[in-house]
């Protein structure tokens, strides 16, 4: 596989990429649902009501009689707010109610019988007079009346308080930014992941090329210990020269088996990086199609801070943060001042004893109301909106101060970044070197040895510079990938440094 083989796998299946691409979509619905608050509200309500309160006497001694009402009400409404306080109502309502209330009425079959006599002054005879009245009784006088009220318009205008921010605007910033910062955090982890997947294959070519030196190093040992084994049989050598040629061979088969032991290791590294399904994917060798090289680039340490501090996303973020929390101190000065509302509504009433006159006066428009006015409300201390106002300014300070920390912070990443690079590069030609060195010096004292001018001793010593002057000079080589591949991710440049380009819809 090419390293452009395994970012195109790395994109499309690595688990931290896939977590990542929810956070937007997430971050989408949120912002979406913080403009719920501006939705009109439906409502509807209807009720029937039955009261009985039976009668009684006076204190008179008198009796009367009691109440039965039925009633019913239905209600509808539609309010809202509109996105600079507004806030508005439309609403009507429609009653009726019937029953009995309190009466009296003449009994005619219990008459009173009203006796009146006087003296007549002429004769001195008494005169009586007979009168008949019929008394009353109490009883219950039926009614119905069928009444309906509806209020046009109610309005009601924050001019101090609520009135530049409220809580829903401030949400609304809040969550623009965060689906920014989500957005952001998208591009961060594809970012790490394209690092982390460079390292991974730079780290696997070196872990297969040190394999082959290790290989390399016990085909050497080998070869040595049989020269010695035929040279003490014919007692050219003593045994001692080729025990130690046979230590030199368990020791670089130990080697080799660490060697290979780290390729696998580093192969189920990238392999986690690749793919969802490793068990798919686990008796499968990756094997990288290309080499190390050592390509050499300019360095401009102020060119890559400029990129560095305009790229970088957690860079971006932390100043997106402190953008949130300046709304947030806006929201809380806001809530020092008092609250002055203005207040108005304007509507129409009818009350008649059928629903058709009620309906009748609404379209005709008889009985208008309105009224205009305005609500003050302010909190004797108010202690509270002063200090969370307090507390919301040094937390912008304190976020202040992390973006400074953080650019201060990508500044020495990048520093390194570019002294790491500069220095592996030297390093890649200095190790270079001291390979050609170390072949050419075991080269001659493997003459010298069959000249009998030297011994096994320094031929195993030098086999084993050799070794390590070639393990040295291919993590030279893939150090300084992947110190490119760190200067990248420290300027922000990773994706364009790939020729990669990410929108988010």
């Amino acid at each position: 596989m090419t390293l452009e083989d395994c970012l195109q796998m790395a994109l499309q299946h690595n688990f931290d990429v896939q977590i990542r691409r929810y956070s937007p979509q997430i971050a989408r619905y949120n912002l979406g649902g913080s403009y719920s608050a501006y939705d009109p509200l439906l409502s509807f309500s209807g009720e029937h009501d039955y009261s009985l309160s039976p009668g009684g006497l006076d204190p008179q001694g008198r009796s009367f009689s009691g109440t039965e009402s039925e009633s019913d009400r239905f209600t509808t409404g539609l309010r809202g707010l509109l996105p600079w306080g507004l806030s508005w109502e439309l609403s009507g309502s429609l009653s009726d109610r019937d029953g009995t209330q309190p009466g009296s009425r003449t009994d005619r079959n219990n008459p009173i019988i009203v006796t009146n006599s006087f003296v007549d002054i002429n004769t001195g005879n008494t005169i009586t007079f007979y009168s008949t009245n019929f008394g009353t009784l109490p009883t219950r006088i039926p009614f119905e009346n069928t009444s309906g009220a509806i209020t046009v318009f109610q309005l009601r205008q924050p001019v101090l308080k609520n009135f530049w921010i409220d809580s829903t605007r401030l949400n609304i910033a809040i969550n623009r930014r965060n689906l920014k910062i989500s957005d952001l955090d998208l591009r961060l982890q594809i970012m790490r992941t394209v690092r982390d997947v460079e390292q991974a294959y730079y780290n696997l070519i070196f872990a297969l090329e040190n394999v082959k030196v290790q290989e390399k190093a016990l085909e050497l040992a080998e070869t040595l210990l049989a020269q010695n084994k035929k040279k003490v049989e014919v007692g050219y050598l003593a045994p001692l020269d080729e025990k130690q040629a046979e230590s030199e061979v368990a020791q670089r088969r130990s080697d080799l088996l660490s060697a290979r032991n780290a390729l696998a290791i580093q192969e189920n590294t990238l392999k986690n990086l690749l793919t969802d399904e490793y068990k798919t994917i686990h008796g499968t060798d990756v094997i990288p199609a290309e080499s190390l090289a050592a390509v050499p680039r300019p360095f401009n340490l102020q060119e890559s801070w400029d990129k560095g501090l305009s790229l970088r996303p957690d860079l971006i973020q932390e100043r997106l943060s402190l953008e949130k929390q300046s709304y947030v101190v806006r929201f809380q000065k806001n809530q020092i001042f008092p609250q002055v509302d203005l207040v108005g509504t304007y509507g129409y009433s009818a009350s008649t004893r059928e629903y058709s006159g009620a309906f009748a006066q609404f379209q005709r428009g008889d009985s208008p109301f309105y009224s205009a006015g305005a609500e003050l409300s302010v909190p004797l201390g108010g202690v509270s909106a002063r200090n969370n106002y307090k507390a919301a300014k040094a937390t912008k300070e304190q976020i202040a101060l992390q973006v400074r920390q953080l650019e201060q912070t990508v500044m020495v990443q990048i520093d390194n970044s570019v002294k790491r690079a500069q220095s592996d590069l030297e390093r890649v030609e200095a190790t270079r070197q001291a390979t050609i060195f170390a072949e050419a010096a075991l080269d001659a004292e493997q003459k010298k040895l069959q000249n009998g001018k030297s011994t096994s001793f320094e031929v195993l010593r030098l086999q084993r510079d050799l070794t390590a002057a070639r393990s040295q000079e291919i993590r030279a080589l893939a150090d300084y990938n992947i110190d490119l591949s760190d200067l990248a991710f420290a300027e922000g440049t990773t994706l364009d440094r790939r020729r990669m380009s990410l929108e988010v819809k």
